[in-house]
């Protein structure tokens, strides 16, 4: 199998540290395993896209050192093959139109909190919209055993998650016409023959969906592995929504040797002086941890 990795950034502002973290795993493992490492941009939410963020992500990128193997991949620009996924699965009857707004799943998850059941989304619209406008599209998932799907996270370990219980049918289509992360993510991914997807572990919860969802389409699921989030002072996920500045682009080796801190890599006594020292080091220290190749 040859190796093939990608980062895929939100352009919903500047890369910042937790970004940079998350691209550097991403790009460490696509050097040790010898593979191609790709840059996607992920732009496909309309509203929540910054002017001009992701070709300040594209240069800053350049300017760390890390060179896509390809050229980018804009989400905005894919949106002919989604709607074909979409029709594929309404044609397999696992698709249904869902009328429900935001306050009627809110109000249901609140009492089935208070009722101390399953949280998930409660299949409302699964026998018909009961005279209320289509407003989204949802995935039925499975009940009983065939719901539960387990994987081997390479830094995580076993990971397993019920559907049917801790998520139910979910959104592949919003109700603002806009297509939802899941789909989006697993078409690409499957189009652009990723083998291997590296990201930071606040994105691991969406991997039975996305493990699932590549089932129904028939396309091969990725290894997986979900380095450990960057957080804040109080705890917090560091993130554009709450504060995260963006990297200083004349000081990239600093930058770079606290992101490999944070990965735990060891890259020995000296510490690195050049773009290529550092990243000579930091891919031997990955591929000892992570037992790739080099």
């Amino acid at each position: 199998m040859t190796y093939r990795g990608r980062f895929a950034p939100s352009p919903t502002g500047p890369l910042h540290f937790g970004s940079l973290t998350s691209a550097l795993a991403s790009w460490l493992d696509a050097r040790a395993h010898r593979g191609a490492w790709l840059v996607r941009i992920e732009d496909i939410d309309g509203p929540r896209t910054v002017p001009g963020a992701a070709e300040d992500i594209l240069a800053t990128l350049e300017r760390f050192g890390m060179h896509a193997d390809e050229a980018p991949v804009w989400q905005s620009r894919r949106t002919a093959r989604y709607e074909q996924a979409l029709e594929q699965l309404k044609s397999t009857g696992l698709l249904y139109p869902c009328g429900c707004t935001r306050k009627e799943i809110a109000d249901s998850l609140l009492h089935a909190h208070a009722r101390n059941t399953t949280l998930a989304y409660p299949g409302t619209c699964r026998s018909g919209l009961h005279g209320k406008p289509a407003r989204a599209w949802r995935l039925r998932v499975p009940d009983g055993a065939a719901a539960v799907i387990t994987f081997e996270d390479r830094w995580q370990r076993e990971q397993t998650q019920n559907l049917a219980t801790e998520v139910g049918d979910f959104v592949l289509r919003r109700a603002d016409n806009q297509w939802a992360y899941q789909l989006a993510v697993v078409v690409d991914d499957a189009d652009a023959g990723i083998t291997h997807i590296v990201r930071g572990a606040d994105l691991m919860d969406s991997t039975a969906r996305q493990i699932y969802l590549q089932r129904c389409l028939g396309v091969p699921t990725p290894c997986y592995l979900h380095v450990p989030v960057v957080t804040n002072e109080r705890g917090e996920k560091l993130s554009k929504q709450n504060g995260a500045t963006a990297l200083d682009s004349d000081r990239p080796l600093e930058a770079l040797s606290a992101a490999a801190r944070h990965l735990g890599l060891d890259l020995g006594g000296s510490t690195p002086t050049t773009l290529d020292g550092f990243y000579g080091a930091a891919t031997a220290a990955w591929a000892r941890r992570m037992g790739a190749r080099v």
